[in-house]
């Protein structure tokens, strides 16, 4: 029988045989594990003592009815981010991510959708959180944990600084948590606006942060099974994405519950390749997790330019956006003693495989055993090689829903065969060998001229360009088509690349329909601070010209 088991409770389980080893490196700061316990219980004490926590048994998920109050995190990446986590969840308080470059009117919105009891902000966000809470019409937020970052501006009204919270609390906490607590991850809402996903612990710690028997894939059967494989000589994993992106926020917990070490790079208003080399040779770094090309690019450009050793890195992660297979193979001509591993999977999914070579067109990877491909009407599993598309699904331990939304979540959480599956919206083909063939998301797929065309694999395509140094595509309304396929560019500097090359280039690589009737030349593509792609603002960019 397999135990479940909590996240704040397996990081204090691990702190208890490794007290004095680093749980988190910043800098020349070091917050060993047992100290990290001790601030996380004193958060939660700090939480419990003005009534916050869970008030009442689980009774459905509909409207707000979670059960637990809700942290919002408005942070940049540093130690307290992980601190608010862990001592929310020691807490029985559900915190979640907020997206530290929202303006007024989105922050307003997450912050109307989520309604928490309690914000933890860096100094630097204290006015424009200022400007939204005034005014806003939730239950009045009674909780604001100023965190210090040297931005200067002053506590806001009613605030309290951080760190004299914590030292005004003793780290006696007498709330345990449970495995039916609830993990809540935000969505980026690159297409639409962003939904808490809601996982219960039990299932986030296996489906997410892979807390499983590594020999057997199994589940662990008991606490003490689950603590004897903690590592003698543990790793050091830097995520560099935000932690406000679930990828990020996974490596990080991850490391954490299997008594691992975490790193974080000490500048973290943006994003800079050359000091996360530094960082990794300076502190040895052994993994590092990032989001696609928008970190794999500038690492690979960094590594050319300025080659260096980087002896203790074995393994770069990637996951949340696709790296292009250009970039991927720079990066292991620059860094050859480097394993590089790309994931595919979302918030509502976790991990569901891993990518095979270094395809250039539709990618493949091999399926987790908990990955399946359902039929397009969603009535039925398909076995490898069936005809025509399919949904990419995940079976098992899936969320519970979105928070407030019970439509979005009858769509996105249907029941298949008698099995509830999470299927967030990617077309999938399965092929002989257990084998996947992605196509694309649904949400960014165009329809043109009666075919579809996968948004994804033509930015593949677009992006294999030597003179391309980002790429996004949409589709824009088109008499002749009904939609139209655009390529958004950004070019590499002193590149000259131009229309009828890069059609040229891509007509190579995939179909003439699916070849942009449209580029579009920008200076910068936009991304999400963790990577991903804003088809928002390219589906204006693609209506504008």
């Amino acid at each position: 029988m397999t135990t479940e088991f909590t996240i704040a409770g397996l990081v204090e389980a691990v702190a208890s045989r490794v007290p004095e080893r680093p749980a988190i490196i910043q800098g020349d700061r070091q917050v060993s594990y047992a100290e990290l316990v001790d601030r996380t219980r004193r958060l939660a004490r700090y939480l419990a003592d003005r009534g916050l926590g869970c008030h009442r048994e689980r009774d459905g998920l509909a409207g707000h009815e979670l059960g637990q109050d809700r942290l919002a995190q408005y942070l940049h990446n540093g130690p307290e981010y992980l601190e608010g986590l862990l001592g929310s969840y020691r807490a029985r308080v559900a915190p979640f991510n907020v997206n530290y470059r929202y303006v007024a009117d989105e922050l307003r919105y997450l912050l109307r959708d989520a309604r928490p009891r309690a914000i933890q902000f860096h100094s630097t966000f204290a006015p424009l959180l200022a400007e939204v809470l005034d005014g806003l019409d939730i239950e009045p937020v009674t909780v604001l944990l100023q965190v210090d970052d040297g931005s200067g501006n002053p506590l806001l009204p009613g605030a309290v600084d951080y760190e004299q919270a914590l030292a005004s609390v003793s780290a006696e906490i007498d709330t345990e948590p449970s495995p039916d607590d609830v993990y809540m991850l935000y969505t980026g809402g690159t297409t639409g606006m962003p939904k808490g996903v809601l996982w219960r612990q039990g299932d986030a710690l296996v489906s997410l942060l892979s807390v499983r028997n590594r020999r057997t894939g199994q589940e662990w059967d008991s606490l003490e099974e689950k603590l004897a494989v903690i590592p003698d000589r543990p790793q050091r994993t830097m995520p560099l994405a935000p932690y406000m992106h679930g990828a990020a926020q996974w490596g990080a917990l991850q490391s954490l519950v299997e008594g691992n070490t975490v790193v974080i790079q000490e500048q973290v208003l943006r994003f800079d390749p050359g000091e996360v080399l530094d960082t990794v040779a300076a502190k040895e770094v052994t993994v590092i997790t990032m989001v696609g090309d928008a970190f794999g690019r500038p690492l690979a450009d960094e590594l050319e330019a300025n080659p260096r050793e980087l002896p203790s890195l074995r393994l770069l992660i990637s996951g949340g956006a696709a790296l292009n297979a250009v970039h991927k193979q720079r990066l292991t001509a620059a860094a050859p003693g480097v394993t590089i591993t790309e994931t595919i999977g979302s918030s509502e999914t976790g991990v569901q495989g891993r990518m095979l070579g270094l395809a250039t067109g539709r990618p493949t990877f091999a399926r987790e055993a908990t990955a399946v491909v359902i039929s397009e009407d969603m009535t039925n599993v398909l076995e490898p090689g069936h005809d025509g598309t399919g949904w990419l699904a995940t079976r098992g331990r899936v969320p519970l829903g979105y928070f407030g939304d019970p439509d979005k979540t009858s769509r996105t959480f249907p029941v298949v065969a008698g099995e509830r599956l999470s299927v967030p919206g990617d077309r999938a083909r399965l092929l002989p060998g257990d084998v996947v063939e992605l196509l694309g998301r649904d949400a960014v797929t165009i329809n043109s001229g009666g075919e579809k065309v996968f948004a994804e694999e033509v930015e593949e395509a677009v992006k294999a360009h030597p003179e391309v140094a980002d790429a996004v595509v949409c589709g824009r309304p088109s008499e002749k088509w009904g939609a139209e396929v655009v390529a958004i560019v950004q070019r590499r500097p002193g590149s000259e690349a131009d229309v009828e090359g890069l059609l040229a280039f891509c007509a190579d690589r995939i179909a003439r329909y699916k070849l942009p009737k449209a580029v579009v030349f920008v200076d910068a593509v936009r991304r999400s601070a963790s990577g991903k792609a804003d088809y928002k603002w390219a589906a204006a960019m693609a209506a504008a010209n």
